[in-house]
């Protein structure tokens, strides 16, 4: 295996206090009433539009009446708290070091914004460890389209069959397949193992650590 591309919500940083957080005071500044952490922890994975979307659906404004000043209150408000407790999951900087000493190419590619998405991975890991970087712009169609991961590909002359995809939702595991590349789902994300499976997750993994004999 020659690269590792990695989703970052779910999978690399336990991100759903900052966008817990970030939809609760965007509901609040437009009057609508809160989510729970656990609709927000259903609701993300399509980036930032379907997240304001279900959330504002979820929050009273079921005809979408109010989604184009939902998402400009939340780009600001999500800008300023994109790394609110925002931590990396147990294990996983050391696997990435582990990886890269292995001389493994390192790559994200997440459906945040990305600039929120770079913010999120230089402050959780600093600038050194991966060699693309990646979040949802309007010049790429977001995961699952596998636009992404072919574009890491080719920046990084790497082939598909040498390239490993790792992530935590149905929509990572919807990726990978569009790509035709080995995908991993993990099981320490925002999704269950059975949701994973019932995604067709073929490899799912408990923790961090057992990426290293996968590769």
């Amino acid at each position: 295996m020659k690269a590792c591309i990695f989703d970052l919500d779910g999978t690399l940083t336990d991100t759903l206090e900052s966008l817990t957080h970030s939809v609760q005071l965007t509901l609040e500044e437009m009057n609508l009433p809160q989510i729970t952490k656990e609709q927000c922890r259903q609701f993300v994975g399509n980036g930032a539009r379907v997240l304001m979307e279900k959330s504002l659906k979820a929050a009273g404004d079921t005809d979408g009446s109010r989604l184009e000043e939902g998402m400009e209150v939340y780009k600001r408000i999500f800008d300023e708290n994109c790394t609110y407790h925002v931590t990396p999951y147990p294990d996983i900087t050391d696997v990435l070091k582990e990886l890269k000493q292995k001389g493994i190419h390192l790559a994200v590619l997440s459906n945040k914004p990305h600039r929120q998405t770079l913010k999120v991975v230089e402050e959780m890991f600093g600038g050194a460890l991966f060699d693309y970087v990646a979040g949802q712009r309007d010049s790429v169609r977001r995961k699952p389209d596998p636009d992404g991961v072919i574009r890491i590909m080719e920046a990084l002359e790497v082939p598909r069959e040498e390239c490993l995809y790792v992530g935590d939702s149905e929509v990572d595991i919807r990726t990978g397949k569009n790509a035709d590349v080995r995908t991993v789902g993990v099981a320490w994300g925002f999704r269950t193992r059975e949701e994973l499976e019932e995604a067709g997750a073929e490899t799912i993994i408990l923790h961090p650590k057992e990426l290293l004999r996968l590769v």
